[in-house]
């Protein structure tokens, strides 16, 4: 009878084991997709707590006029005398069918100068023409050096903005304790997070692929930043 019910109990176990390896791993892709959406969500947030003060937002003929967007929630910077930055954002892009899916990306840079203490910082960046695409479609750019940025004019500055439009490749601001003000960034570096990008769209996926395709299908959790963008400017990318 023990040589009966071993037979039964052996496979019982094995099923048992599998079907708990099975329920572990979708437990962890479904909370990396949430970790996904949280950043998808905290950008949507900050771009709409920006552009809700119009005296003291985003210009919206810049806003109109930008090829991508990109929002860098809570980037901290911290140190004593030598210091960094370092973050996580979403970026979305406009295509025939309106701003894509989102892409994940990563910040990091280096500072130096008397500094102490931390701080968070909401960082958001115009992408203006296809030299801007482009740097945002590389492996990695570094603000500055691979791209050339500008401080971004703010609310009603808008009527001197048509040089920095037609010039810059990426327009830069920054919101700090409640401030939101055009920023020149240099020295900052911005490359794809890998991670997340595999989290949501699966295996062998690009940054090109996301951002341009205007087919690519994003899981509708994540959606929140493009969503956002497309409630204040509705052009699409011409084909």
């Amino acid at each position: 009878m023990k040589s009966r019910s071993m037979i039964w109990v052996a496979p019982i176990l094995c099923f048992g084991l599998a079907a708990s390896t099975v329920c572990l791993a979708q437990a962890k892709g479904s909370a990396k997709l949430q970790d996904a959406t949280k950043q998808s969500v905290k950008a949507a947030r900050v771009f709409r707590e920006i552009m809700g003060t119009p005296d003291k937002g985003i210009p919206q003929n810049l806003l109109d006029g930008a090829e991508c967007v990109a929002v860098f929630p809570s980037v901290i910077k911290a140190g004593f005398v030598v210091g960094g930055r370092g973050g996580r954002g979403v970026a979305s892009c406009r295509t025939a069918r309106g701003w894509s899916a989102p892409a994940y990306f990563n910040l990091k840079g280096g500072s130096f100068g008397l500094q102490i203490g931390a701080q968070a910082t909401d960082f958001v960046l115009l992408f203006m023409n296809k030299q801007g695409l482009n740097s945002l479609l590389s492996d990695k750019f570094e603000i500055g050096g691979d791209a050339s940025a500008a401080a971004g004019p703010v609310g009603r500055q808008a009527g001197a903005s048509t040089d920095i439009k037609l010039t810059s490749e990426i327009l830069s601001y920054s919101r700090s304790r409640g401030l939101f003000a055009g920023l020149e960034l240099k020295g900052v570096v911005i490359s794809p997070d890998k991670d997340d990008m595999r989290d949501v769209y699966g295996e062998r996926i690009t940054t090109k692929g996301v951002l341009q395709e205007s087919k690519m299908k994003a899981p509708a959790a994540v959606r929140a930043f493009p969503d956002t963008l497309g409630r204040y400017s509705s052009r699409k990318a011409e084909r």
